[in-house]
């Protein structure tokens, strides 16, 4: 490093990054980026491609964690992920001839979420089931072995995208492999005819899907809020109407969409401040065509 610097350095073990492979900032949790440096100078996967087999093959199956859905517990599950199939499958048994879920590769996103999870390797693992969220929340004690699980996920999503668009550029596509939420956190909530009860919900925010749960990790979300742009009459507003009947939380937000207002609580005008600008910031931007279509489904759900 004295000698040559951070840029030579940066030339020889980062000499063949694949570019789907996921190059953490400091923002991002202590695996990531601990995986990404052994990754580097003491496995040196970037300077010899064939030590990256485990995420660049198309194919990968093995045994990880899995969260039950109904009664909260970590289970061993057989876990495969195909191309050329274009899904990502768990069984719940290792010899068991037909998969318990089927997840295609066009709706699934993953994100890694210890805190929430409570291990440190925990990886959080969504796809869209009849249009509506599915949570899948995994872990494995290997960080090596998780992180490898994520980035051929997103080799998987990479090479999906490659064929749906073939005339973009890598860049174009690496920042649709895997996305963070824009916001988590409780917030309250009443109903649509505004005279319920306000009830604390926990509410993640990924792209333009506002979601709420009852506990964080629950693997189906209470409801969903599709979130558009201005233009097409969305808004977002500080407080609540004054005539708003029950105890909440003192720090309201008033989210408009063309059909209804939905009324939201924070517990401290920090929280409230941080929602705002996440919606805000979504409502900001335009609607891509594709978009337009998931509105169209929330607006003719039961």
């Amino acid at each position: 490093m004295a000698t040559h610097g951070n840029e030579v350095a940066r030339a020889t073990y980062e000499r063949r990054v694949p570019a789907f492979y996921y190059r953490p900032s400091s923002a991002d949790c202590t695996l990531l980026r601990e995986q990404w440096i052994r990754a580097k100078y003491e496995r040196q996967e970037f300077m010899h491609p064939d030590r990256q087999e485990p995420y660049s093959a198309g194919y990968r199956e093995g045994l990880l964690w899995k969260r039950g859905r109904d009664n909260g517990q970590f289970l061993s599950r057989k876990f495969v992920l195909t191309e050329r199939e274009g899904a990502l499958k768990y069984f719940n048994r290792a010899d068991a001839k037909e998969p318990k879920a089927v997840m295609k590769i066009e709706h699934l996103n993953a994100t890694f979420q210890p805190a929430k999870i409570g291990h440190a390797h925990g990886l959080q693992v969504t796809y869209l089931k009849d249009n509506s969220t599915r949570n899948l929340f995994l872990y494995h004690e290997d960080g090596k072995e998780m992180v490898d699980w994520f980035n051929a996920l997103r080799a998987a999503r990479f090479h999906y995208l490659q064929v749906a668009f073939p005339g973009a550029s890598d860049a174009d596509l690496v920042p649709k492999l895997s996305r963070n939420y824009l916001k988590e956190g409780y917030m309250e909530k009443t109903g649509p005819k505004h005279t319920e009860g306000f009830r604390k919900r926990w509410f993640t925010m990924d792209d333009r899907r506002l979601m709420y749960f009852k506990d964080p990790l629950d693997a189906f979300a209470r409801g969903e809020v599709f979130i558009g742009s201005r233009d097409s009459g969305y808004a977002v507003l500080e407080g609540l109407p004054p005539t708003t009947p029950g105890l909440h939380w003192p720090h309201g937000i008033t989210i408009v969409t063309p059909e209804r207002r939905f009324l939201l609580a924070c517990e401290s005008s920090a929280e409230q401040r941080a929602w705002v600008q996440a919606l805000r910031g979504v409502v900001e931007r335009p609607m891509l065509p594709q978009e337009y279509a998931v509105e169209a489904h929330f607006k003719h759900k039961p």
